[in-house]
């Protein structure tokens, strides 16, 4: 099977965040770069968690599919495609609903507080795109003026969406959201988080080698 350790490694991937509740039923997309202007994607409708290698669908840059297998590529085809144009360096999207995360991107609450070293190593700020509808052109264009500058997004009353220059880089990013969201929920709790000072949050910002 052409790509088939590519395919696996999505079908790993979503199996994670099936496993993690970060996807419910048939939720979630994953999808990888094979070349300049070659991807794999996942299926629509088919859980994350039961996936398997032969259901990935091969599209090109235009959302063609390149090879017929009985499958629809998922409904958020265009927004990961959107990624890739606008971001050369990425080689992985991934798009989710955890928990946590979703209810900040529902709430339209940014993940900005710098109170987590980690956060701003991994993935920088968090920002809440505008609403755009699920599955049409509305939400590649939310996006847009986002992606260049963050690897990490919320998408308003939605979910999250995380880039990385491998997709293995970009699921341990939406773990790392995820994390960051619950620890922002829980700092709220006990009355808010203790920003770090404007100089350590710029350099961990630097360190971690944010887009922008």
């Amino acid at each position: 099977m052409e790509y088939g350790s590519e395919r696996k490694l999505l079908c790993t991937l979503g199996s994670r965040l099936w496993q993690r509740g970060f996807v419910a039923a048939n939720d979630g997309n994953l999808s990888l770069r094979l070349a300049e202007n070659l991807f794999l994607i996942t299926p629509a409708g088919v859980s994350k968690g039961f996936m398997t290698p032969e259901m990935m669908l091969l599209v090109d840059e235009r959302g063609q599919v390149r090879e017929e297998n009985g499958y629809r590529p998922s409904s958020e085809l265009a927004l990961h495609l959107h990624c890739y144009r606008l971001r050369p360096d990425a080689r992985g999207v991934v798009h989710a609903h955890p928990p946590a995360a979703t209810a900040f991107a529902c709430a339209r609450i940014p993940l900005t507080a710098p109170i987590l070293g980690e956060t701003l190593l991994s993935l920088g700020e968090i920002p809440v795109a505008p609403y755009g509808r699920t599955g049409t052109d509305e939400l590649p264009r939310a996006i847009a003026p986002l992606v260049s500058r963050h690897n990490g997004i919320l998408l308003s009353n939605h979910g999250a969406l995380t880039l990385g220059d491998t997709p293995t880089a970009a699921y341990y990013r939406m773990e790392s959201l995820e994390h960051t969201a619950l620890i922002h929920l829980y700092a709220r709790s006990l009355g808010g988080g203790v920003p770090l000072p404007q100089e350590e949050a710029d350099a961990l910002r630097l360190l971690g080698g944010q887009p922008g």
